[in-house]
């Protein structure tokens, strides 16, 4: 009973975390929507502001499963390193996207610091798929949908310069 409350409040942590970390990342976005963000042209494919929030704390939702199913997972501490370090730089670089392009309004800064995040969320990806199938494939849906940012910060930094 005990391993199993421990897995429950681990599995808790991980998705709060995740869900947290998105969460203050949200707030130099959330400044920045009605006034500077409104103020940009943007692409004909950008989606309406009210989708955003969701679909990233869809995301920070599998994420945190995804950590948890890593840091479960009955190997080394050895073994699950490169694991746990991907996921925090990705994490990290997610955190500070924001921070570039909605506090700074970097728009090229954040396009290539996006690119890094995008190399690490695959750098992550591999490595949980060698540790735990599931908690790499639920990071998908990550990876499409900063591909589908990076286009998206792209358009807008040519569109307004």
């Amino acid at each position: 009973m005990f391993l199993k409350e421990n897995k429950s409040i681990l599995l808790m942590l991980c998705i709060l975390g995740s869900i947290s970390i998105g969460g203050l990342g949200g707030l130099f976005t959330a400044q920045e929507i009605p006034n500077w963000y409104a103020s940009l042209k943007k692409p004909s494919f950008n989606p309406p502001n009210y989708l955003f929030g969701p679909v990233w704390t869809l995301l920070y939702f599998l994420m945190g499963i995804s950590f948890y199913l890593i840091l479960k997972e009955k190997k080394s501490i050895s073994h699950k390193t490169q694991s746990i370090i991907s996921f925090v730089i990705q994490i990290t670089l997610n955190f500070f996207w924001s921070f570039i392009f909605f506090k700074n309004h970097a728009m090229g800064w954040a396009f290539i610091e996006m690119c890094v995040l995008w190399l690490s969320i695959v750098w992550m990806l591999v490595s949980f798929y060698r540790i735990n199938k599931v908690a790499a494939w639920l990071n998908v849906p990550y990876l499409v949908w900063v591909s589908f940012a990076s286009i998206l910060n792209l358009t807008i930094y040519q569109l307004n310069n």
